[in-house]
């Protein structure tokens, strides 16, 4: 066993709170200590001394926490060098390897910002065994792009090569209203007619909506009336699952799982009128395909929160989480709505020119993806966000590409 360890913990807890406006994650905890010694047959005994420690640091105050950081930062070691061809150790991996997953959006053309993110996971599968899915999360008509979905598959295959299955949201909307319909079964999920605006003014309040105590029986057919043709208007009804309305973080306060959306969906037509939110199907999804371990950006922090909600409701064991911290380029701009504009404008002639820093730009310019995965394998595991040019970055690739 590590020497000092409890002190260790409590250091590193510290130090991602510190980091993160407070909050610590039982995960940023974890994943030093492998550095420092532990082995993946120690972690069953480390974890729950870890979510304690992790409960009581999240309880204190950030100037609390940056207090006692100063006299606990001496048990952080400097992390030993690992090999740039090697990825750190995950917790808790099956023998049966683990089940991972890249999950986006179809608003447009993946960028570098999708392959920098995920292509870890990918690996991850390859090093342990496993499967590795890419889930299309297309249950935002509003936001779906029909273009896209020919133009993901052909970006993953040609980033990842292992991919298992290519899963879509929305041709698995009948799941999610069974798990939905589940929800209200039991009782922790409500119709709410409320608008927006009051029940805004409820959560801040920390006041119930008068909608969440309206009995089951009626429920259920609040919800019928939701999937009616004849029933409630787009924007007069939401499902909200029934957490905590006085919870300290207002984005945990009843949040919403499925709304109605009338436009047409690109895949879909008008087969469907409440569609599911994230939440939902992110939770529904990772229950339903066995995931093991999660690596997402450090924006989905309060997502994960909920979702494990979820999980908890269903008697499930929530996967293995694991927050990376971004590459921000300080002269390239990565958002799809901002690339998207600039084509409509004229700026750029599609989503493959040779300007943009698209995915399928690159693989018309020949690029070799196995730049992408030696990036991905030095950078590791990281909470780290890291600021860099673009001329430096592909500079990079290019080096990895030829070495």
């Amino acid at each position: 066993m590590i020497e000092n360890i409890d002190q260790k913990m409590l250091a590193y807890a510290l130090k991602n709170a510190v980091d993160h406006e407070g909050k610590c994650q039982s995960g940023a905890v974890l994943a030093p200590l492998f550095h420092e010694g532990l082995d993946k047959a120690e972690v069953k005994n480390v974890m729950p001394k870890i979510n304690e420690i992790v409960k009581k640091v999240n309880s204190m105050s950030l100037d609390e926490q940056k207090e006692e950081l100063e006299e606990t930062e001496k048990f952080i070691s400097h992390r030993k060098a690992r090999a740039e061809d090697e990825l750190p150790e995950l917790p808790n991996v099956p023998k049966t390897g683990v089940i991972m997953r890249f999950a986006p959006a179809p608003s447009g053309a993946l960028h570098v910002g999708h392959a920098i993110s995920n292509t870890i996971s990918s690996l991850y599968v390859e090093k342990y065994g496993g499967k590795f899915y890419v889930r299309i999360e297309d249950t935002n008509p509003e936001k779906t792009d029909k273009d896209a979905y020919k133009t993901i598959k052909e970006d993953c295959d040609w980033l990842f090569g292992n991919v298992k299955e290519y899963i879509i949201q929305s041709d698995r909307i009948a799941i999610y209203y069974k798990y939905a319909e589940d929800l209200i079964e039991k009782e922790k999920a409500y119709v709410c007619t409320c608008s927006q605006e009051e029940f805004k003014k409820l959560s801040e309040k920390m006041q119930d909506c008068p909608c969440r105590n309206i009995i089951k029986e009626d429920q259920k057919e609040r919800w019928e009336k939701m999937l009616s043709k004849t029933g409630y208007k787009e924007g007069e009804a939401v499902l909200r699952f029934k957490s905590n309305m006085q919870d300290k973080n207002p984005a945990m306060r009843d949040f919403p799982l499925a709304r109605i959306s009338l436009k047409e969906h690109p895949r879909q037509g008008n087969k469907y009128r409440v569609w599911p939110l994230m939440n939902l199907s992110v939770s529904v999804d990772d229950m339903e395909y066995g995931m093991t371990h999660v690596i997402r950006g450090k924006d989905h922090h309060d997502n994960a929160e909920r979702q494990k909600m979820i999980f908890e409701v269903f008697g499930k064991e929530y996967p293995w989480t694991f927050f990376m911290g971004r590459i921000k380029f300080s002269d390239m701009k990565l958002g799809k709505r901002h690339i998207k504009a600039a084509i409509e404008s004229g700026e750029f002639t599609g989503w493959e020119d040779d300007k943009l820093p698209t995915l399928v730009s690159l693989r018309k310019r020949k690029f070799n993806p196995i730049a992408f995965k030696k990036f991905a394998t030095q950078r590791g595991l990281t909470s780290v966000d890291k600021v860099m040019d673009s001329k430096e970055f592909f500079a990079i690739l290019e080096r990895y590409a030829q070495e």
